[in-house]
């Protein structure tokens, strides 16, 4: 039923206010937005009481879709819009619906990205949308508000198709009003509205892709969105509720820069950035198994399989991709950091230059054996690399580019910032793996938490091995140590607590379940005293031990 509260609460509250006439002056842009979410709850209701086939579900949210953009387009014959546009927006809309009713999979989750979606909706597309559509916008956060109140985790309430279904078309709706009753064009403020919506469009278009890698149909459900996923890395249900959260806050920011930024070329740096950072989350979660150990059994047995697994191992196709879009983004960063808010129009040069920048950059990364480097175990060593191919390949672009442009290019200072820049994205990049990996060891709820007693060579190798091997379950959360110099530092990303006095007090404070001596220097009386103090604690006690056979 909570659904139908969605439903009710923003329909009451809307109309509460919208009577006033100094809030709505006509019927429309709000009616057709109403009319087209009332009509979704319907289908929703009965989808909750009579179990409505997919398709089913499909033709009618089409052809809901095609009924709002009519209303919207309007009758005139000199405002309407391409056939291409029109079937765009019906598409877009039975979309944005569908993908809310597959993002309600866990407590908490539709609702609150909703809320966040609808809160930048209200705040940035305000002037497009009129005071009434405004109103509806603030009656349906209120709704979610209440709604997550009760949905929270452990629910007690839940929206069912009838509320998912509800959300997603008030939402898709609204983001077509700018396009269809303004006087924006289609393509102007269709990124500000995906950044919006990022979180349930990539959750819907990584579901879908990676169903049809298994083989699976994309209509059958099953336990592998992206919370889901977050969920079998170790994350709590709550905590990957609040990853998403955050992603639509992110999404949602990058948005109002633009929205609010009046000039277009700045966007393009940050558009690049959103989309690399969501493709490494995409890839990094597609490697959590979901499918019963057949994620990929239907790119396996393609006919050209052999040719992906050679191009994608041996070639490295992906990465050089990514580093082709990473020089890009940097070089035009670069120039847009170095003439900013100077009457010079850098794009000639920019464009000019490109090719032979690609060129040099990306010959002296793969010269320097970036390309060789496994991601999982990027360090120190891997980030000389790194700056030994940018730079090589920085000092070639100057020469070749000065040498064939010497009338065009306006500024040595762009390599500089350039060099810069690359370094950075390309470390980031190759350090995202390591991190995420970092991230889903440190927060897993299923892994003991495990005090190491003992910071020296063999304590920091424990705790690696911890983190990179999870068939362990082990989640290392301190070190006690003896030698005064080490206490209070962090070593390998774990802290030093204290020495022996401060056991019992760290094992209390970490909820630590286990501790392990790393050294067999620990032992006689030290090694009495810890078994001791684990024995009042009912914790066990173990030993490393390591040897070459």
């Amino acid at each position: 039923m909570g659904g139908v509260a969605i439903a009710l609460a923003t329909t009451i509250g809307f109309l509460v206010v919208v009577g006033r006439p100094t809030v709505v002056d006509e019927l429309l842009p709000w009616g057709p937005v109403l009319a087209a979410s009332l009509a979704m709850f319907v289908v929703g209701v009965l989808d909750d009481r009579l179990q409505l086939s997919p398709t089913a579900k499909l033709v009618a949210s089409l052809a809901i879709g095609a009924f709002l953009v009519f209303a919207l387009a309007g009758t005139d014959p000199d405002a309407a819009r391409q056939a291409l546009h029109t079937l765009v927006a019906i598409v877009w809309f039975a979309g944005v619906c569908h993908a809310f009713n597959l993002l309600d999979n866990m407590d908490g989750l539709a609702a609150g990205v909703a809320f966040i979606a609808t809160a930048f909706f209200a705040y940035l597309l305000a002037n497009e949308l009129g005071p009434a559509m405004v109103v509806l916008l603030a009656s349906l956060a209120g709704a979610l508000i209440g709604f997550l109140f009760w949905n929270r985790p452990t629910a007690r309430l839940f929206m069912g198709d009838s509320g998912s279904l509800f959300i997603g078309a008030m939402l898709a709706s609204t983001s077509l009003v700018p396009v269809l009753r303004g006087g924006m064009t289609l393509t102007s403020p269709i990124v500000p509205i995906a950044l919006i919506l990022a979180v349930p469009l990539f959750d819907t278009a990584f579901v879908l892709v990676l169903r049809r890698l298994a083989g699976r149909k994309a209509s059958k459900g099953g336990t592998d969105h992206v919370s889901h996923r977050l969920v079998s890395l170790g994350f709590s249900e709550r905590t990957a509720v609040r990853f998403l959260y955050l992603l639509g806050l992110i999404a949602g920011g990058v948005a109002a820069v633009m929205v609010l930024n009046d000039r277009p070329e700045p966007q393009l740096p940050i558009i690049a950035a959103v989309g690399v950072v969501m493709t490494l989350v995409g890839i990094y979660l597609a490697r959590v198994p979901a499918y019963n150990a057949e994620d990929f059994l239907a790119l396996q047995k393609s006919s050209f399989a052999p040719f992906l697994k050679d191009l994608a191992f041996k070639w490295h196709a992906g990465q050089v991709l990514l580093d082709l879009i990473l020089i890009t983004v940097c070089y035009y960063a670069a120039y847009r950091l170095r003439f900013e808010g100077e009457n010079f129009d850098f794009i000639q040069s920019f464009m000019v230059s490109l090719p032979v920048v690609l060129g040099c950059k990306l010959a002296a990364l793969y010269a320097s054996g970036l390309y060789q480097r496994s991601w999982d175990t990027f360090g120190l060593r891997d980030v000389s690399v790194v700056a030994r191919g940018v730079a090589v390949g920085s000092l070639l672009s100057v020469a070749a580019a000065f040498y064939l442009y010497r009338n065009v290019i306006a500024s040595r200072a762009v390599f500089v910032f350039d060099a810069t820049l690359l370094a950075m994205a390309i470390t980031a990049t190759r350090l995202s793996f390591r991190m995420m990996n970092l991230a889903a060891a440190t927060r897993n709820k299923r892994s003991r938490r495990v005090l190491v007693y003992g910071a020296g060579n063999f304590g920091r190798l424990l705790v690696r091995e911890m983190r990179a091997n999870t068939a362990w379950n082990m989640n290392p959360v301190a070190f006690i140590d003896d030698d005064a110099a080490k206490i209070h530092r962090w070593i390998v990303g774990v802290p030093v607590r204290g020495s022996i006095d401060s056991l019992e007090t760290t094992m209390r404070q970490y909820g630590v379940d286990e501790v392990i001596l790393s050294s067999r220097a620990i032992n006689g009386s030290v090694e009495t005293r810890i078994r001791e103090i684990c024995a009042r604690t009912k914790r066990p006690v173990r030993r490393l031990f390591m040897e070459i056979q």
